[in-house]
């Protein structure tokens, strides 16, 4: 019984020493690389352009929600003040315009919000597709095998998210002149 089991194990060893002498004889390189895309959204142009129009494209509805909301608590106060002066029909009849007022407000911003978060997804989304084209012409020029967005830990010498952000920013301003023609 004990030859058997010597001559199992010795039948499983050869070819796992031979395994293990193959990698350091026909090893290559695997270049991997790193990309921030919290950073790349932070730090690069593009994305930068792209908060400065949704900025600039809700900018008034933003300071009309603003100033309704400042309408409506004044008008708050007021009632509350006023209130314990009131006859019943008026205060109920205030207290009315008071909770439609809220209402029209609660569905404005409502729909401010959603409009936002649409636009910024589109927005988003297009910064996103020119960063991985980017991030394709970095890694094909100087062949990376695998560029990985997520990780737990990365060592920063591959970290090649100041190169996307630089090619980023080299994109828009090369195709600035052509844009203007």
């Amino acid at each position: 019984m004990k030859h058997l089991i010597r001559a199992a194990a010795g039948v499983l060893l050869i070819p796992a020493l031979a395994f293990a002498a193959v990698p350091a004889q026909a090893q290559e390189t695997f270049r991997i690389g790193f990309v921030n895309p919290d950073r790349v959204l932070r730090e690069a142009q593009p994305a930068k352009t792209a908060q400065a129009k949704l900025e600039a494209e809700f900018l008034k509805r933003e300071k009309d929600l603003t100033s309704q909301g400042d309408a409506l608590k004044a008008a708050s106060e007021k009632f509350e003040r006023e209130a314990p002066t009131l006859s019943e029909s008026q205060r109920a009849a205030r207290q009315r315009g008071l909770v439609d007022q809220d209402r029209d407000f609660q569905r404005k911003r409502r729909e401010f919000q959603e409009d936002l978060n649409s636009r910024k997804n589109e927005e988003l989304q297009q910064v996103y597709e020119r960063a991985n084209r980017v991030v394709k012409q970095v890694a094909e020029a100087e062949k990376y095998d695998a560029i990985l967005q997520e990780a737990i830990y990365i060592n920063p010498k591959h970290d090649i998210t100041d190169k996307v952000i630089k090619a980023l920013n080299a994109s828009v301003s090369s195709s600035a002149p052509a844009a203007g023609k």
